[in-house]
């Protein structure tokens, strides 16, 4: 499968980019500024950061940052990078256990006089039967309860980043051989089913619970419909890469006022494996504004 080429922006809308940059150090050494020259991004939500707010700043000068460390050194990290001004920041999800450190940072912005909320999430990777799998539920739980606040009134929202979740079967190539592990879970999967669930309305989940739609739309599934991936990440291991054997893990989650505005979207995949900059791969979207 061929490396995607930025594509021209549609008139009157803004670039916003999801990408885990596995270490903004080495993903700038590797080659992420020239992608970024031919993107012409506007707003990145990063994750897995590995870096202080100096270290980050001398990586990406010229952009207003926002960031979140974890507590420890060299571990996830979440961060917005902005060409517009941010009005407000807040850290972190609420609730006892609840491990959001480096993991969740919410901006205020305006675009072309359009307000937009934007958060940049890292969800724990998990294991299943172990406390990396607790933290993984605490935070989903957290999750649950802060979007249909971001989403009240009618708000434009935009939750983007590695949520380490494939929703459904169109969302990892191997996905019967991954039932049973962290990512494809059935319970994690659903509560995919709640958040992009239609709003109020009793869901139906695939873990065979039922729950309440929180009205949230997953633009990548919207734009490409009924299709394997696109993907947005691939294992180091085999050829699973050159295969395009990926997983669809990153997301742009918009409440419904904002998904309406969506004028494109792409996977900014590398031309080869050698070419890439990270292990994931960035996921743009042009918003009209």
């Amino acid at each position: 499968m061929e490396g995607v080429p930025a594509p021209e922006r549609p008139t009157g809308t803004a670039r916003i980019a999801s990408i885990n940059v596995n270490g903004i150090r080495a993903a700038v050494r590797n080659g992420m500024l020239a992608w970024l020259d031919e993107a012409d991004v506007d707003i990145m939500a990063l994750q897995e950061v590995r870096a202080t707010a100096d270290q980050l700043r001398e990586a990406l000068p010229g952009w207003q940052l926002v960031n979140d460390e974890a507590l420890a050194k060299g571990r996830a990290g979440v961060a917005i990078a902005s060409r517009a001004p941010v009005t407000e920041v807040r850290r972190g999800l609420d609730g006892d256990g609840v491990d959001s450190a480096g993991r969740w940072l919410e901006v205020e912005t305006e675009l072309g006089g359009t307000r937009l909320t934007l958060v940049s999430a890292y969800v724990h990777s998990g294991e299943v039967g172990t406390p990396k799998q607790d933290a993984k539920w605490a935070f989903l739980d957290a999750m649950e309860r802060r979007m249909p606040q971001l989403a009240a009134g009618g708000a434009r929202a935009l939750i983007m980043g590695d949520l380490n979740v494939g929703h459904r079967e169109l969302d990892i190539r191997n996905w019967r051989g991954n039932v049973k592990r962290a990512g494809f879970l059935p319970r994690e999967r659903a509560y995919f089913d709640r958040f992009t669930g239609e709003q109020g309305a009793t869901v139906e989940c695939v873990d065979g619970t039922s729950g309440t739609g929180l009205g949230w739309v997953d633009v990548g599934r919207r734009f490409h419909g009924e299709v394997d991936g696109p993907y947005t990440w691939w294992s180091s291991r085999g050829k699973a890469f050159d295969n395009d054997t990926g997983w669809r893990i990153d997301y742009h989650l918009a409440t419904p006022a904002l998904a309406e505005r969506v004028r494109n979207y792409w996977i900014g995949r590398a031309p080869s494996w050698d070419t890439r900059w990270s292990d994931h791969a960035p996921v743009v979207v042009d918003y009209a504004v």
